[in-house]
C-alpha cells in the first residue's frame, strides 16, 4: 500500500461556547476537513481587545488535518464563529507515528462517492 502524501498539522480553535465549538468541529469532521478532533478542558484566556485586557473562560479543540485544508477550515469556522476575530492557528506536525500521520492524510482525502 502506498502512503498518502502531503504535510499534516494540528489546528487549534478556541470559543466561548463549548457546544457551538464542538458543533462546528463535527461539521468539519463530516466534511472530511479534519481526521479527528480533541476536545480540551476549559481554559482561561487573557488577551488585548478594544484597548483593554480581557479575561474569560473559553473552550479549545485541536484538529488533525492536512496543511492544504487549513484555509478551508479557517473559512468555514470564521463564517459561523461568534468572535469577530476567532483564534484559529495551525502548527505543522514534524514527526510522530508514521502510521498515524498517514491515517490523517487518508481520512482527509476527498470523498470518492
Amino acid at each position: 500500500m502506498t502512503k498518502a502524501s502531503g504535510f499534516v498539522c494540528a489546528v487549534s480553535i478556541t470559543s466561548p461556547d463549548e457546544r457551538r465549538l464542538i458543533g462546528i468541529c463535527q461539521a468539519l469532521l463530516s466534511e472530511r476537513l479534519c481526521a479527528c478532533l480533541h476536545d480540551l478542558v476549559p481554559l482561561t484566556s487573557t488577551y488585548w481587545w478594544d484597548g483593554q485586557i480581557n479575561t474569560r473562560k473559553e473552550f479549545s479543540v485541536v484538529l488533525h488535518t492536512r496543511s492544504d485544508l487549513v484555509s478551508s477550515i479557517v473559512d468555514r469556522v470564521t463564517e459561523v464563529h461568534p468572535y469577530q476575530v476567532p483564534c484559529i492557528v495551525s502548527t505543522p506536525l514534524q514527526g510522530g507515528n508514521p502510521d498515524y500521520l498517514d491515517w490523517i492524510r487518508r481520512e482527509t482525502a476527498p470523498s470518492k462517492e
